[in-house]
Order: structure tokens, then sequence, then C-alpha cells
């Protein structure tokens, strides 16, 4: 089998788009199947262009930032208004909304 055998029957068609659909409960017409195969296809063949890629002596990245991000100081901004968001909630207790039991 060459490589364009391979290639060609690894490609995505509307039929297999539409069965994973179907696994992922999704509700895709004909059209759609197709159209998502063929933009599915150009991905895959670009990841495919990229095996071609010579990447032997080059690290891994960390992060792709030289320098690491930095972080704001870990301060109050606001005021706590935590009173005034539960005054309309249906129950509170002790500061914490109560809500109904939902595992027994």
């Amino acid at each position: 089998m060459s490589t364009s055998d391979a290639q060609q029957s690894a490609e995505l068609n509307a039929q297999t788009v539409s069965a994973i659909a179907n696994l992922a409960r999704l509700e895709l017409n004909e059209a759609q199947s197709a159209e998502y195969a063929q933009s599915l296809n150009k991905i895959l063949g670009m990841m495919e262009s990229l095996k071609g890629i010579d990447t032997d002596g080059v690290e891994p990245l960390k992060s792709p930032f030289d320098n690491p991000q930095p972080l704001r100081a870990d301060r109050v901004s606001e005021n706590n208004q935590r009173d005034a968001y539960q005054a309309v909630a249906p129950a509170i207790q002790d500061g914490y909304y109560l809500v109904p039991r939902v595992i027994e």
C-alpha cells in the first residue's frame, strides 16, 4: 500500500462524520456532515504536513513566552457585597446559600 493509498483511506467522509456525530449525540444533516468532513480532512492534511518537519535538536518549550507572566498583586479590589447579593436568595444560613438536596 503506497503512502497516497494510506492517506486516501484515512480521509473522513460524510458517513463517518455522521456516525461520529451520532455517537456524540449531535444532529447533523447531510450537507453539514459533508462540510465537516471536508474541514476535518483539511485539518488532518495540515497535521500530516507537520510530520515532515525536521525537529531534531529542537528543545521542547515549557511556555511560548521567554519570560514568566507577571502576576498582579493579591489584594482586595472590591467591597464585600455578600449581604446585598443574598438579600434576594430564597434561603440562606450562616452566609451560605441553601439549596435542595440532590444526592441522598
